[in-house]
């Protein structure tokens, strides 16, 4: 176990550690500042080369550490902690080669195989840093808790959470004391989403540390993961009872009632959140969208704008505009702002089809569809993109010239549900009645949900009585 120093010892020990440190890093200081050359014995340098690396700042520490291994060319600890420093630069070839070098004069220092564990690691062989490590844990059965511990540090920082985990509950079981160790093992199942052992392990802190505010609102996140939005609420409402000035928890409670259509509910919550941070300009989109979604047209416009003023190269605000423009039968203006939005951000298929959305209004057809077809090649699965492109296909009788081209991207694309039903609504349209029933029949198997924003370009008066068929089974045809 762990040893603890008494209370009164450890002030006094503190203190006289506090001042040691600050005696030889404040000589090294003023060596360097007066390029100077002193002499330091090991333990000066060893306190020097730690300070530095619990400051994060590795360019001093690699100083210090190279000087020191020029003054005590033999010492294992100075040579140690030059590995160390190497690793924290991400040198760890050079760490490498030290550590062997180091190997052969304490082969039973685990701290040596730690660190070469950690080199392994940076050079993503994780299966040697494994090795190096379960060795460390063999070599003295006096610290297996500081080793695990020391593992587990490393191995979170280095984002190898998978392999974390054994590590992380053997010393659970270990120090059941520490109950910090829950948190980290419940950090480490969320990063690899097993969401059940992290619940699990989460509510076990939470038992010992009811008020850890960033716990419950880890579990928060869990939950709205799992689509438990009800629980995800109700977790960041304690995280926020135990400290109100835990932001994320407001930001995240707010997206969850606007993903809940709760936009109402959650404009109060942006509100408080925008008090707080004010140049959020993401925080004042969602709320722009919320007043809109709910037909407080102004006000969405007037948050979407300030949004804007402080984020121009945002995409979303100039999107929201469009749509509010689009509405609103202003197809002029929703062309501007969705030509806007895809000139910040040319990823998004929503911005490409409501772009197309506006070209096919105008009577722009060529446009609209190089939009969708934009769209389709961010996202096969844009239901609304494949429904609008036949409309247009069917519209102007070119059904027999793009069936080629379709079968052709079917071909590429694969089985999406959204090609499927252009298809079979292509084929119905030239008489080619089973290829249209196979089409049909695939793209209901898969998603027959969204049949209704293809049911336009199925007339009634063209479907095989096994269509309709097919259709009543589905409950889809009246």
């Amino acid at each position: 176990m762990r040893i603890f120093i008494g209370e009164m010892e450890e002030d006094k020990f503190g203190l006289f550690y506090e001042e040691d440190v600050k005696h030889a890093v404040q000589k090294f200081e003023r060596m360097r500042k007066n390029n100077e050359r002193c002499f330091f014995d090991v333990i000066e340098f060893e306190t020097i080369i730690d300070f530095y690396i619990e400051s994060n700042n590795s360019s001093k520490a690699f100083e210090a550490a190279t000087l020191a291994t020029e003054q005590h060319p033999n010492s294992v600890s100075i040579q140690l902690r030059k590995a160390k420093v190497l690793l924290d630069k991400g040198r760890a070839v050079e760490a490498l080669r030290l550590l062997k070098k180091l190997e052969s004069i304490e082969p039973g220092n685990h701290e040596l195989f730690i660190a070469k564990g950690t080199a392994y690691g940076i050079l993503g062989d994780i299966q040697g840093a494994k090795r190096m490590f379960d060795y460390a844990l063999t070599l003295d059965s006096e610290e297996v808790e500081n080793v695990l511990f020391t593992i587990t540090s490393v191995l979170q920082n280095l984002n190898y959470y998978d392999y974390m985990i054994p590590y992380m509950l053997r010393l659970v079981e270990m120090e059941p004391e520490f109950k910090a160790h829950l948190y980290d093992l419940a950090y480490a199942y969320e990063k690899t989403e097993d969401f059940e052992n992290s619940t699990k392990f989460y509510l076990k802190y939470l038992e010992e540390e009811p008020f850890s505010d960033s716990a419950w609102y880890n579990l928060g996140i869990i939950y709205n993961k799992q689509e438990m939005y009800e629980k995800a609420m109700e977790a960041y409402d304690y995280a926020l009872a135990i400290n109100s000035q835990n932001t994320f928890a407001l930001f995240n409670k707010g997206n969850i009632l606007s993903n809940m259509e709760k936009y109402a509910e959650a404009i109060p919550v942006y509100h408080e959140y925008l008090e707080n941070e004010p140049d959020s300009f993401e925080a004042m989109t969602y709320l722009a969208e919320c007043y809109e979604k709910i037909n407080e047209i102004k006000l969405a416009k007037k948050y979407y704008q300030e949004a804007i003023e402080m984020a121009p190269e945002f995409s979303d605000p100039w999107f929201g505009l469009g749509v509010i423009a689009l509405n609103s039968g202003n197809t002029d203006d929703s062309l501007v702002f969705f030509r806007k939005a895809v000139r910040l951000d040319d990823e998004n298929p929503e911005f490409w089809y409501l772009l197309g959305k506006a070209h096919s209004l105008k009577g722009e057809k060529k446009a609209a569809m190089r939009c969708f077809r934009e769209a389709l090649k961010l996202d096969a699965y844009y239901s609304e993109v494949w429904s609008d492109l036949g409309k247009i296909i069917i519209n102007d009788g070119l059904t027999d010239k793009a069936l080629p081209y379709l079968e052709l991207a079917y071909k590429v694309t694969g089985d999406v549900p959204g090609i499927n039903y252009l298809l079979a609504s292509f084929f119905l349209h030239t008489g080619s009645a089973e290829k249209a029933f196979k089409h049909l029949s695939s793209a209901l198997n898969m998603e027959k949900e969204i049949f209704n924003d293809f049911k336009e370009i199925f007339p009634q008066d063209l479907l095989t009585r096994k269509m309709k068929k097919l259709l009543e089974g589905n409950d889809l045809f009246s």
